[in-house]
């Protein structure tokens, strides 16, 4: 009999009022969404699920990759005095990417420390899966908040695995390339980051071409894979499957930090790309197959319900749940819109045609040749 795997999802119970300005995409309410839909699934009360309140990371955690300074600074911000000043702009913080906002640093700090808490119950062995939905804060820098994020919560947990001797990869699917958790290890072999995103030809953080390999020794442990603008699910599992899994496979890490931002999905409002959540679905099961812990990060997605859906039925896969879809075939699991789907989670596919397929497909087959030229070698992968 297979054992079934276990899940902790962070929860953050008393701090909704937490959140960016109104007009701002990045809803952290998504999170709440997701627990809606896991308690509709009757996935909450199974007793391989528990329920774990987000927990704040401490100075000294979070000063292993971030200056001083500038979390003085956030701190500041974070308590409502955010006057701007030359220093902010420099810290990145006050725009409308970054803005300025009363509690910034509180919810920062409950993303970094879930991110760091899950980390350590998987290096424990206290659960398989462990799940921060407000998580995957993939873009800020050591000292520089960009793309909606101030703490590199990612960045924090492949830091606390690798200090505890462990090798570890993080695989980013979001659809924005993580140029925060590149930079911090770059130099860096016990870490390998593999991030599959739109192209920076097309979309911020405008970085993340196939040939920033990383530097030293750790070069040929930072892998990018940039999709063209219109990749659907095909296209995607296509460059993931020739790409990630060989290197994962040969790298055999021990944990697995594994950013599912659902900005990748069809009519996502900032993005180009044109997957439903099936192509994540599948990814995560040929994951869950590797055997490893995975730290789930919930990352980008601007839509809402989409994201949360998405989100849930990552999570199900992962731990081989997935609720039986009993419509397939019928009315594709839809009968009255996102908040009333029937028989599973999963999205109608959306696929992209004619000339346009063909030369997506042009490029995703040059992006596998320069790896397999460039990147496989380095892994001793034949």
């Amino acid at each position: 009999m297979v054992r079934q795997a276990t899940a902790a999802i962070f929860i953050y119970e008393g701090y909704e009022h937490l959140t960016y300005p109104e007009a701002h995409p990045f809803r952290p309410e998504r999170a709440a969404i997701m627990m809606d839909i896991l308690q509709r699934e009757g996935v909450l009360e199974e007793p391989w699920i528990e329920l774990v309140q987000a927990v704040p990371a401490s100075r000294e955690d979070m000063e292993r990759f971030h200056d001083a300074a500038y979390l003085d600074a956030i701190e500041r911000i974070g308590k409502g005095r955010f006057i701007q000043t030359i220093e902010m702009i420099q810290w990145g913080i006050g725009g409308d990417d970054c803005p300025a906002f009363k509690g910034v640093f509180d919810l920062a700090r409950l993303s970094a420390g879930s991110s760091i808490a899950g980390a350590k119950m998987l290096a424990e062995g206290k659960s398989d899966v462990a799940f921060n939905p407000i998580g995957g804060f993939h873009h800020a820098g050591a000292a520089n908040a960009e793309g909606f994020c101030y703490i590199n919560d990612v960045v924090l947990a492949c830091m606390e695995l690798a200090g505890r001797g462990l090798k570890v990869a993080n695989v980013d699917l979001d659809a924005h390339h993580g140029n925060g958790t590149e930079s911090a290890f770059l130099r860096n072999d016990r870490v390998l980051t593999i991030s599959t995103h739109e192209s920076g030809k097309h979309l911020y953080p405008f970085t993340g071409f196939e040939k920033n390999m990383g530097e030293g020794p750790g070069y040929g442990y930072n892998v990018n894979i940039p999709l063209p603008p219109g990749t659907d699910d095909v296209a995607f599992e296509r460059a993931f499957d020739s790409i990630v899994m060989p290197i994962l496979q040969k790298y055999d890490p021990d944990i697995i930090v594994l950013e599912i931002g659902m900005d990748i999905l069809a009519g996502d409002p900032l993005t180009h790309l044109r997957m439903t959540n099936n192509a994540i679905a599948d990814v995560a099961e040929k994951i869950r197959n590797l055997g490893k812990p995975v730290l789930l990060l919930g990352s980008g997605g601007y839509k809402p319900q989409d994201a949360a859906r998405g989100w849930a039925l990552v999570l199900l896969v992962l731990c081989d749940a997935e609720p039986e879809d009993t419509f397939t075939g019928l009315v594709g699991g839809v009968l009255l819109g996102d908040e009333n789907r029937s028989g599973g989670l999963r999205d109608m596919r959306v696929l992209t045609t004619g000339t346009e397929r063909k030369s997506i497909a042009a490029d995703i087959e040059r992006i596998i040749e320069f790896h397999r030229k460039y990147t496989f070698p380095i892994h001793g992968i034949e």
